[in-house]
């Protein structure tokens, strides 16, 4: 288990913002914590640290009026760190390499792939082969619905009839090189994690996973690698220090290196 930081960019500011809360039109969100820094600020920080691994989410849709400031900024975080960041929001074969060129380690993908609904397998061929599989991180962001967790898409605003599972994995995984998975229902809320996510990922633990939502203490974090089998990497938000929380930056970078 390793801590992986992370970048979400929100109308061209970085924030941490309650996942389920986002939506496009007027571009909403409630917001946790906005920050005066900009994402290369950020990005600089977790080389000091060599933290490698780490996503930064592009969190307005394309056709935003937002767009473009958030892409800058994204761009520029990865441009501060070569080699040490993923980038993820609105990826698609045609503006893949833009991003890897800038210098991202991988491309994040969730709604190209996830589309009306289901998985289009031909786009997710498309994809693995305009990046390389070794380049491609697939987001398996995920809430409950009934029984199952069912990921979703579209920043999270849209639920598929895909369930997240350990026989979907292995499909996926053929394409991929990791995955991440925001546990949405409880995402940017701080309130405690998703166990059976943490679980259910741990079990699999076949390909490098992050987990992403609710930790708010450091207990949360013994609880995901006691969950997660120890195969489970992590990712905190608005309970760090540096998005306004009280969970200390080094501390967590230190707890499981």
């Amino acid at each position: 288990m390793q801590f992986r930081p992370c970048i979400d960019i929100h109308n061209g500011k970085v924030k941490q913002i309650v996942g389920g809360s986002l939506k496009d039109e007027k571009n909403q969100a409630l917001e946790n914590f906005v920050s005066e820094r900009s994402a290369a600020d950020f990005a600089r920080l977790y080389a000091s640290y060599q933290l490698k691994g780490g996503h930064v989410i592009m969190l307005n849709a394309r056709d935003s009026e937002y767009y473009e400031a958030t892409k800058s900024q994204a761009l520029a975080a990865l441009r501060a760190y070569p080699g040490g960041l993923q980038v993820g929001g609105g990826i698609n074969p045609e503006n893949a390499w833009e991003f890897l060129d800038a210098g991202a380690s991988h491309v994040i993908v969730t709604s190209y792939v996830f589309s009306q609904g289901k998985i289009q397998m031909d786009r997710l061929k498309e994809i693995s082969s305009a990046v390389g599989k070794e380049r491609l991180v697939l987001d398996l962001s995920c809430k409950k619905i009934g029984a199952d967790y069912r990921i979703v898409t579209d920043r999270w605003q849209n639920v598929t009839d895909t369930i997240l599972n350990e026989e979907t994995m292995d499909m996926l995984a053929e394409y991929c090189d990791e995955f991440l998975v925001h546990a949405v229902d409880v995402e940017g809320k701080a309130s405690g994690i998703e166990e059976d996510v943490a679980a259910l990922l741990g079990s699999w633990g076949k390909k490098p996973v992050t987990y992403a939502g609710g930790v708010h203490d450091y207990a949360d974090l013994y609880k995901l690698r006691k969950a997660g089998r120890d195969k489970v990497d992590v990712t905190i938000g608005s309970a760090l220090d540096i998005f306004g929380g009280r969970m200390e930056f080094e501390t967590c970078v230190n707890l499981f290196h």
